[in-house]
């Protein structure tokens, strides 16, 4: 795909060309400068594509909630785009599959797209590429696109604006952290799921998240958080999931406004651009200089501390940027 021009690659995207799609991502991945001038191309405003989010603890089951959310979407005809976000390997720096073995069911399914991203040590666990590979899932032309998140923290508040609509998938034997999520990721959810609704103590949990829920002020979008019970293993309540699911969608189109959202999202997406950007263009004016490894042996060796060594070279930087402009 390399020897093709930017134009063509973007292309071929547009047509749902697989093999492209797939070589676009690896590139988005490494960094690779053509990938940044492909999705340039491939750039539109926010259109018909819904975009979900579904975050959560370890082990409340995400995956195999996103695996009978794309069953239920293509039941209604829909295209999938699913991008999971793994923690990256501290060795290679590659995505970890672990339980999304039952979501590679829908593996043969052509109307079903799907790509493992790793966080790569971002912030939340969200990379800048899971960014740009929403894009690319949006530009295919699939009609939804879901992202599954790590759920490490601050994770949870990243991947909310960057979606239209939030789940937070929270289980029974989770009473604490109902309690402690009241005041912090309790506020990013549009839906709250209570996933496997069938373990003991699902009526004290169900009880704790609504009194939860009503202690919040009214919403200013008016848009009230539903709680859907689930017991995903066993498709139970995937319909009354994909239902609220559409019916935020309608209050986002209808009351919020489609422009507003996408206001919020360019707004967030320019940040972790700039920031990434930003690093980019620093580590690589630092090649071959040597002050790289100057600074490095100076922090180990105590005569500076790493505050300062960064406001040092962030100083010269800008102090090159300046005589060069």
């Amino acid at each position: 795909m390399s020897e093709m021009t930017t134009e063509e690659w973007s292309r071929k995207v547009k047509e749902g060309d697989r093999r492209a799609v797939a070589k676009l991502i690896s590139a988005i991945e490494r960094k690779e400068k053509i990938a940044r001038d492909v999705l340039k191309l491939l750039y539109k405003p926010v259109g018909k594509t819904i975009t979900v989010g579904v975050t959560g603890s370890a082990g409340s089951g995400k995956s195999c909630l996103v695996s009978c959310l794309i069953g239920a979407f293509r039941k209604r005809g829909k295209t999938v785009g699913v991008v999971a976000v793994d923690p990256s390997s501290p060795f290679t720096g590659g995505a970890f599959l672990g339980d999304r073995l039952r979501m590679q069911t829908h593996g043969r399914d052509k109307g079903v797209y799907m790509r493992s991203m790793a966080s790569r040590g971002y912030l939340g666990g969200l990379a800048r590429g899971t960014v740009d590979v929403m894009r690319v899932m949006e530009a295919m032309g699939n009609d939804v696109v879901i992202v599954e998140t790590v759920g490490t923290g601050q994770d949870e508040v990243e991947v909310a604006r960057l979606v239209q609509t939030c789940l937070v998938v929270l289980t029974p034997n989770m009473g604490d952290d109902i309690q402690a999520m009241k005041a912090g990721i309790m506020e990013i959810a549009h839906v709250v799921v209570l996933n496997k609704f069938d373990m003991p103590g699902k009526e004290k949990a169900l009880l704790d998240l609504e009194i939860a829920l009503k202690m919040r002020s009214a919403p200013e979008d008016g848009w009230y958080v539903p709680i859907v019970p689930t017991v995903a293993t066993e498709d139970k309540g995937i319909g009354d999931l994909t239902e609220q699911i559409e019916k935020h969608q309608e209050h986002l189109r209808k009351v919020v406004g489609l422009r507003k959202f996408a206001f919020k999202k360019a707004e967030k997406e320019g940040s972790v651009l700039v920031k990434d950007e930003m690093e980019r263009i620093i580590f690589d004016s630092l090649k071959g200089t040597g002050l790289r490894r100057k600074y490095l042996d100076r922090i180990v060796d105590g005569e500076i501390d790493p505050y300062t060594a960064v406001e040092e070279v962030l100083s010269l930087f800008i102090k090159k940027s300046s005589k060069e402009g």
